[in-house]
């Protein structure tokens, strides 16, 4: 019997500029202080691109459509019991400006400057993806 499989989605919100969002875990959360892609884990009963949709509005006050969320890459770690999924959109249209609604510091980041950041251990290895693909 292996660990319990964890899915989560996320999304590279991508800016005019080439950068993406990312935003800090608040402090009392597991793995506090990382920079992370913004999202969350999928309720029963939701497709990936519902959670996101529905994370996104709960964390940063932002609504995107499904037609805007494109599949781009995937992370796999360990977490504790449980092994953790990650499924990472591209998302470069939105309606309303990202706010920090649930703690924890948002910003912009260039792919290349994302590698000096303190990242979980499933987002690190989705950097040079994003770098290829934005």
């Amino acid at each position: 019997m292996g660990s319990a499989l964890f899915p989560i989605v996320a999304a590279a919100l991508v800016d005019g500029d080439g950068r993406v969002l990312l935003q800090q875990r608040p402090p009392g959360k597991e793995m506090a202080g990382l920079w992370e892609f913004p999202g969350g884990k999928i309720e029963p009963g939701e497709s990936p691109e519902a959670a996101l949709i529905r994370e996104l509005r709960e964390e940063l006050g932002i609504d995107t459509d499904a037609a805007c969320l494109a599949p781009a890459a995937f992370g796999s770690a360990p977490l504790g019991e449980r092994h953790l999924l990650l499924l990472l959109f591209v998302c470069r249209k939105w309606r309303g400006m990202p706010q920090p609604l649930e703690g924890g510091a948002l910003r912009w980041a260039r792919p290349a400057a994302m590698h000096a950041l303190p990242m979980p251990p499933a987002d690190r290895p989705l950097i040079g993806l994003i770098e290829a693909l934005i």
